[in-house]
């Protein structure tokens, strides 16, 4: 039986990937933390030996008519961004997917009353939104598994958590498999215009687009840290307001994979709350806590986690 050994709303955004000396003149000659943060992560987190697959929830990969997962043998080439080639530019990626985890959450579709597709067309576009993450988190790993799923366009929150269950019963499926979830996406993500945000590219939270979505953001991560996902999503339509990426989709499909509003894992923070260009930022881990993704509330931080 396979199990979701840990989960993370994680950012990709482009300026990860730029040159060190670029990101430090767009940000006033200070470092990124979200760069340092997943340097952190990946030392703490993806360089251990205790999974084998990493799910990407990919908040960019907007699909129509059905949910779809990655089910390749294999994913390599080069990555040129439609949106910021000056900046993402033939970016090399080599990775193993896992077809048989991909399968598994496709059989999944109908008993959750959603329709899911595993396709394993060597041709199939990637985003970035999986490359950014994967060329910190998977690159010289060599046998780690990477697999993505993309959002639904014309699903609601309640498709996305339905998306989220047939992925964690496909993953529970899939003997032996222990898995690390990616909700690679931002919160509240509306961009300066273009003839204004050349004055907003420092990272310095400041500059999110408005004084109320920056309080909408910091409020969810204030409720991740407490493992209260319950009112995160208890408020979405709140928070909707404030335009999160992709509609949140990308979290609310890990939430359901969790146990959604029952889901008590609480969050450590790698890096800053930061702005890009208007949009907040964050990445946030959660650890499968010792006694279940849902244990109940009085169970301590301390004694959750192992």
């Amino acid at each position: 039986m396979g199990e979701i050994a840990g989960a993370g709303l994680l950012a990709h955004v482009p300026t990860i990937v730029l040159p060190k000396e670029e990101r430090l003149r767009l940000n006033e000659g200070r470092e990124i933390s979200l760069v340092t943060g997943l340097e952190q992560l990946r030392r703490e987190v993806f360089e251990r030996d205790d999974y084998d697959t990493v799910v990407v929830l990919d908040s960019h990969w907007a699909t129509t008519v059905e949910f779809v997962v990655t089910a390749q043998q294999r994913r390599a080439g080069l990555f040129t961004s439609e949106e910021l080639p000056r900046g993402m530019c033939r970016m090399p990626y080599d990775f193993p997917g896992d077809p048989e985890l991909a399968h598994q959450v496709a059989r999944f579709a109908e008993k959750h009353g959603t329709w899911i597709t595993a396709i394993d067309d060597a041709y199939l576009p990637v985003y970035y939104a999986t490359i950014n993450l994967w060329t910190f988190l998977g690159a010289g790993l060599p046998d780690k598994r990477w697999v993505s799923i993309g959002v639904c366009q014309t699903g609601d929150m309640e498709d996305h958590l339905r998306l989220g269950r047939a992925l964690a019963d496909g993953i529970a499926a899939t003997p032996g498999r222990r898995v690390l979830l990616i909700a690679s996406g931002a919160l509240s993500h509306t961009f300066w215009p273009l003839r204004e945000l050349r004055d907003h590219e420092s990272s310095d939270p400041a500059h999110i687009f408005t004084p109320e979505a920056r309080a909408a953001d910091e409020q969810r991560i204030a409720w991740f840290t407490e493992g209260r996902h319950d009112e995160v999503l208890r408020t979405m339509p709140e928070f909707l307001a404030h335009r999160p990426e992709a509609r949140f989709s990308h979290y609310l499909m890990m939430a359901g994979a969790l146990g959604g509003a029952e889901c008590t894992a609480t969050a450590r923070q790698y890096g800053a709350y930061e702005n890009s260009i208007g949009t907040g930022q964050a990445h946030l881990w959660f650890d499968r806590p010792a006694v279940g993704w849902t244990a109940p509330r009085t169970v301590t931080q301390e004694s959750a986690h192992g």
